[in-house]
């Protein structure tokens, strides 16, 4: 590959974004896939991670593996001061208030879980409503499903226009004084559709509701201000902002969490704990932190978030929108193909699909040939149903995806397309 230099507008001087010395540091970009070049464009279900964040990992189990917080001697300061220098990482990249209003999880799952066992559980009743969109994520539907079940609250859903983006006035109509929890994601993982999550937040306040935001999607392509948003709960994943797999975090406003009761019960996460009078817990975070967490996992959360970083958010976001623009002409060119999810305001996802021939088939044979997408229903079948498919392949995009490996990919779909029909 030439070597090679992008220039992406940003507000004062052009950012010199070296994307030939960022590719380098994926060791994964170098392997080959049936005989062809990697050209990996599922980055929405998981990021690569880069060789500083793998790293993390032979250097915590090497010279300082120990459980945290409990310990005494070197090895557990050592550990306990690397993974809550993680929580401060996470308080700044989301520019929390505190850092003790982070709460590590095991990914975006368990967050907005933690949400419905511990704030919903005791504060939904018969006669209060939830608003869901249509754009969510199984993750972001089931458990609000489950507890309406034993709870007796309605869920209603905030339907989507034509383009894939949310009805705000529709939203607008939905709100009430029943409405007692907005859970919406950030960006779509289907469609990359960005939602008003600022103006959402300020219109559930004024009735009083509350407002959970699963950023999973937003946390990797965009700057995120909890505070600036005013969100009460927010929750991303590891995995996706090029870090491991396994952890999460989710944010809360402190008076939420501190009113809040434990989700789990175990170690960590206790004050006192008395067969005669019972067992008193921890403040929060540690609250909500049971047992022992996945230690080197959180440790790498944080160096993927300092690469990020050092890379520069902002110019991320730029070079994907440069990617998405490309990539989306260029699809737009391929005969029967039909894009999912054209909202003015988009993150790097591409969701399409062809007339006469089956997602799974494209994703099969385009994968023969070293390119690798996503298809299926992407844990968002309500929302594939509204548009009449059961089905999408997803182009999505990362920092260290190129112009070039776009054109491979049109390429590559054109002569699948060319095979099958």
């Amino acid at each position: 590959m030439p070597h090679t230099v992008i220039e992406t507008p940003l507000e004062q001087d052009s950012a010199r974004y070296d994307l030939t010395a960022l590719r380098r540091e994926f060791p994964v970009l170098e392997r080959e896939v049936n005989g062809k070049a990697l050209i990996y464009l599922d980055n929405a279900a998981t990021s690569q991670t880069p060789q500083p964040v793998i790293d993390v990992f032979s250097d915590y189990y090497s010279r300082y593996n120990a459980n945290i917080h409990r310990g005494l001697h070197t090895l557990a300061d050592e550990a306990t001061a690397a993974f809550e220098g993680t929580r401060q990482r996470v308080k700044g990249f989301l520019n929390a208030e505190d850092a003790r209003q982070i709460i590590f999880t095991r990914g975006t799952t368990e967050a907005i879980n933690l949400v419905a066992q511990s704030w919903g559980r005791n504060q939904l009743h018969p006669g209060d409503e939830v608003l869901i969109s249509m754009l969510e994520h199984h993750s972001n539907i089931v458990p609000w499903q489950l507890l309406a079940a034993e709870r007796g609250f309605t869920i209603k859903v905030i339907p989507v226009d034509s383009d894939g983006a949310l009805d705000m006035d529709a939203y607008r109509e939905l709100l009430s004084e029943r409405t007692k929890l907005v859970a919406v994601n950030h960006v779509s993982n289907a469609l990359g559709t960005i939602n008003p999550v600022k103006e959402m937040a300020a219109l559930a306040h004024q009735f009083g509701a509350l407002i959970l935001i699963d950023g999973a999607q937003a946390a990797p392509h965009q700057r995120v201000d909890v505070q600036d948003i005013d969100a009460d709960f927010y929750a991303f994943s590891g995995h996706k902002v090029y870090g491991p797999t396994g952890v999460g975090v989710l944010y809360g406003k402190k008076a939420l969490l501190e009113a809040m009761p434990p989700w789990q019960g175990g170690g960590e996460m206790i004050d006192t704990v008395s067969f005669d009078v019972g067992t008193t817990f921890a403040a929060i975070p540690h609250k909500f932190e049971a047992g022992t967490p996945a230690i080197a996992e959180v440790i790498a959360l944080g160096r993927a978030l300092e690469w990020m970083e050092g890379v520069g958010v902002e110019a991320i976001s730029a070079w994907e929108g440069v990617l998405l623009h490309h990539a989306t002409q260029a699809v737009s060119q391929v005969d029967g193909l039909r894009i999912l999810g054209t909202a003015p305001n988009k993150a790097g996802v591409l969701s399409f699909v062809v007339d006469g021939v089956h997602a799974q088939d494209i994703g099969l044979l385009i994968d023969q040939l070293g390119v690798a997408i996503r298809t299926g229903h992407h844990c968002a079948q309500p929302l594939l149903h509204h548009f009449g498919v059961d089905a999408t392949c997803r182009a999505s995009f990362a920092a260290y995806n190129t112009l070039e490996e776009v054109e491979t990919f049109v390429a590559a779909l054109n002569r699948v397309i060319g095979m099958v029909r």
